[in-house]
């Protein structure tokens, strides 16, 4: 190897030289870096810890552990400040929800304002009273005026009549159910005694002409037919009640309850008038929010769909439910109002058109059941529209 020599000194030798001392000065310099970090580190820390303790203001709820406060003594009497500072009383505190809480409604229904058809008298205020025997009744003088009194926040809840085991269903209010968005959270379910109401003094053979709502004058058929009576149709019994009391025609009469002759100061002149003697009227408790479903009652789901055309495809519909075991309660269907004929193309005899339907259908199974969840998904799988109205749970006559 040839070295290069500056002055008899080879120039590796003197790099060497050099480089040990860069190397000490470098060891020295990093060494006081270092130590100049630490110190500005530390001090940062404690400046941190200074400006900390200063910007935090200890509140009732929540004081801070200081850092010497390290023994389980001192964390105690902290937990123990804290406790005597913060809600002094524990009865103040919120407590937690129910399941009596989240029921469909109060014991008796002293804080809930409820909506019916009708006036004072009426079958579905004694329907309302029935399910929340101390609320606040609210007449409306139309089904669908109830729907919005519930949409508009008026009332907590609507009570309406949806079908009669003598008259039928009342297919108004299954066509308001789908129009409006209201939930059902319950049901009742009433034994109607329409009794002949008349001025007092009045005997049953003076009358002429009775007055009340159709359904009612529709259970009533064979009394009235052998009375020779003719009918009027109203809006409702206790309506037709209040006529006969506003203007006193002695040979004009009413078919209404024993209620309604109370409150419009009339006579009865015979009781249990209806067709039936088990004469009951099933009424809908709506909502604006559903209940939560449970499992330890009997529950009851009502649910509307539409399907394609086909062959078997209703008889599909329903095997659905019968292959889980599922009872149905009702079926209802009703043509749809905004596309009421469907039509379909044949190529051998031009077109076709067929009635386009609705169905409602009411089974004894709660959402919250496996077999109700399984049963609507497989629903879905050839439904064109599927809507659950309502979980509710089941009312019975006593």
């Amino acid at each position: 190897m040839v070295m290069a020599v500056k002055g008899g000194v080879p120039i590796w030798g003197e790099a060497t030289t050099l480089f040990n001392q860069g190397v000490s000065d470098l060891r020295s310099n990093l060494s006081g870096l270092c130590l100049n970090l630490s110190l500005r580190k530390w001090e940062c820390c404690c400046l941190g810890v200074s400006l900390a303790q200063r910007a935090i203001t200890p509140v009732e709820d929540e004081k801070p552990i200081l850092p010497w406060m390290e023994s389980a003594g001192a964390i105690q009497r902290v937990e123990d400040t804290d406790a005597r500072g913060f809600h002094k009383d524990m009865n103040l505190l919120p407590k937690p929800l129910t399941a009596s809480d989240i029921s469909p409604s109060p014991n008796d229904g002293s804080k809930v304002r409820v909506a019916y058809q009708g006036l004072p008298g009426a079958y579905s205020e004694a329907a309302a009273l029935k399910a929340y025997p101390k609320c606040e009744t609210v007449p409306c003088d139309q089904f669908e005026a109830a729907f919005k009194a519930v949409e508009l926040w008026l009332v907590d809840k609507a009570v309406l009549p949806i079908e009669n085991s003598v008259a039928g269903s009342i297919h108004r209010n299954y066509d308001l159910l789908l129009r409006h968005r209201l939930h059902i959270v319950g049901e009742v379910q009433l034994l109607v005694n329409h009794c002949l109401l008349g001025l007092p003094g009045v005997e049953k053979e003076e009358l002429k002409c009775v007055l009340s709502h159709p359904q009612a004058l529709a259970q009533c058929e064979m009394t009235l037919s052998s009375l020779g009576i003719v009918r009027v149709n109203t809006d409702d019994t206790a309506l037709a009640a209040q006529m006969v009391a506003s203007t006193g025609v002695r040979d004009t009469g009413a078919v209404a309850s024993s209620r309604a002759a109370e409150i419009y100061g009339l006579q009865i002149l015979s009781d249990k008038i209806q067709d039936d003697d088990d004469n009951i009227t099933r009424f809908l408790i709506l909502a604006r929010e559903p209940i939560i479903p449970g499992t330890e009652r009997q529950y009851k789901t009502s649910v509307v769909f539409t399907l394609e055309e086909g062959p078997g495809v209703l008889f599909k519909a329903l095997a659905v439910f019968a292959l889980r075991g599922i009872n149905l309660t009702k079926i209802e269907s009703r043509p749809q109002k905004q596309h009421p004929l469907r039509v379909v193309d044949d190529s051998n005899q031009g077109s076709a058109k067929y009635f386009d339907y609705l169905f409602y259908i009411d089974f004894e199974a709660s959402m919250a059941d496996p077999r109700a969840q399984y049963a609507l998904g497989h629903l879905q799988e050839f439904a064109r529209f599927l809507r659950v109205l309502g979980c509710y749970p089941m009312d019975k006559i006593p």
